[in-house]
C-alpha cells in the first residue's frame, strides 16, 4: 500500500496540456485575430467605464458603483482565461504547470462566484430604486453598497478557496491532456485518478448555493420590478423601463443558463467540446456585452462620455 502511494506521488502530473479552442490550422489564425480583438475591446470598454464613473461626480451613485465593480470584475475575468486561449490558438497546444493551472482555476472560480453575487446585488439595487424609491437613500446608502460589494468579492473568494483546495489535493497520475482552453473544474475532475465523489459533491453543493441562490434572488427582483412597471400610468415610461430590463435580463439569462448547465449538475460533463463552446459565451461574449448593455446605452453615461471627449 505504501509503495503504491509512493509510486503515485512519483508519477504525479507536473503540467497539463491544454488542447485549446481549436486544433485546425486553417482557422486558428482567424480565431486568434477575432479573440484578440474581442479581448482588447473588452479591456477598452471596461477601462472607459471605470474612468467615467471615477471622474464624473454625477455618476457617483449606487448603481454606477456596482457597475464599476462589474467592469473591474470583467477585466479580471477575461485576463484570467483569455491568455491561455490566445496562446493555444497561436501555438496549437499549450503546456501549463500544475501550480499555474490551479492558480488560474482559483481566480476563475473567485470571479464566477463574485459575478453571481454582484449581479444579484445590482438587481436588488434596481428593485429598491423602482419599487421603493422613497426608501432608496436609506436602503442603498454608501455603507450598504460597500457591504454588498465586499460580500460579493469575499463570497467568491471563500467558495474558490474550498473548491480549489478540493481539486488541487486530488491525485493526477496521467494522462495530462485537458480538452479545454483553460483550467476548468470538469476537465480537471475527468483527469483525476482518485475517487472524486466528495469533490463532486462539494462542487455541486457550492454551485447550487451560489448559482441557484443568486439566480433566484435576481429573478425575484426583476419580477417585482416588472410588476411595478406594469402599474406605471405612462406608456412611454413603461416602454423605457421594459426595454432596459429586457436587455439586462438577456445578459443575466445567458450568463446563468450557461453557468448553471455547466457547474450546477450532479455529475461531471463528458461532452468537453460542448463545454468549451459554452465557456466562450460567459468568458468572452458576456464580458464584452455587459458594458454596452449596462452602461454605454445609459444616457447619463453617454453625457459623461460626450463631456470627456469634448474636454479632450
Amino acid at each position: 500500500m505504501e509503495r503504491s502511494l509512493e509510486l503515485a506521488n512519483m508519477t504525479r502530473v507536473q503540467q497539463f496540456l491544454l488542447l485549446g479552442l481549436s486544433t485546425r490550422l486553417d482557422i486558428r489564425d482567424a480565431l486568434f485575430a477575432v479573440f484578440l480583438t474581442l479581448y482588447l475591446l473588452t479591456l477598452l470598454e471596461n477601462t472607459l467605464i471605470i474612468y467615467l464613473i471615477c471622474s464624473h461626480r454625477e455618476l457617483h451613485k449606487p448603481m454606477y458603483f456596482f457597475l464599476g465593480n462589474l467592469s473591474c470584475l470583467e477585466m479580471c475575468y477575461v485576463s484570467v482565461t483569455m491568455p491561455t486561449l490566445l496562446m493555444g490558438l497561436w501555438n496549437g497546444l499549450y503546456h501549463i504547470h500544475f501550480i499555474a493551472c490551479m492558480t488560474q482555476l482559483f481566480f476563475f472560480i473567485v470571479l464566477v462566484g463574485t459575478e453571481c453575487i454582484l449581479l444579484a446585488s445590482m438587481a436588488y439595487d434596481r428593485y429598491v430604486a423602482i419599487c421603493r424609491p422613497l426608501h432608496y437613500p436609506v436602503l442603498m446608502r454608501p455603507q450598504v453598497c460597500l457591504g454588498l460589494a465586499m460580500t460579493s468579492w469575499l463570497g467568491g473568494l471563500l467558495v474558490s478557496m474550498v473548491k480549489t483546495t478540493c481539486i488541487a489535493t486530488l491525485s493526477y497520475c496521467g494522462p495530462n491532456v485537458l480538452n479545454h482552453f483553460f483550467c476548468d473544474v470538469s476537465p480537471l475532475l475527468n483527469l483525476s485518478c482518485t475517487h472524486v465523489a466528495l469533490t463532486e459533491l462539494v462542487d455541486f453543493i457550492s454551485a447550487i448555493v451560489i448559482l441557484w441562490g443568486c439566480f433566484l434572488t435576481t429573478m425575484a427582483s426583476y419580477v417585482a420590478i416588472g410588476r411595478a412597471v406594469l402599474r406605471m400610468p405612462s406608456t412611454t415610461a413603461r416602454y423605457k423601463a421594459f426595454s432596459t430590463c429586457a436587455s439586462h435580463l438577456v445578459v443575466v439569462g445567458i450568463f446563468y443558463s450557461v453557468t448553471i448547465f455547466i457547474y450546477a449538475r450532479p455529475k461531471r460533463i463528458e461532452a468537453m467540446d460542448l463545454n468549451k463552446v459554452l465557456s466562450v459565451i460567459y468568458t468572452v461574449v458576456t464580458p464584452m456585452c455587459n458594458p454596452v448593455i449596462y452602461c454605454l446605452r445609459n444616457k447619463e453615461v453617454q453625457v459623461a462620455l460626450h463631456r470627456t471627449m469634448h474636454w479632450s
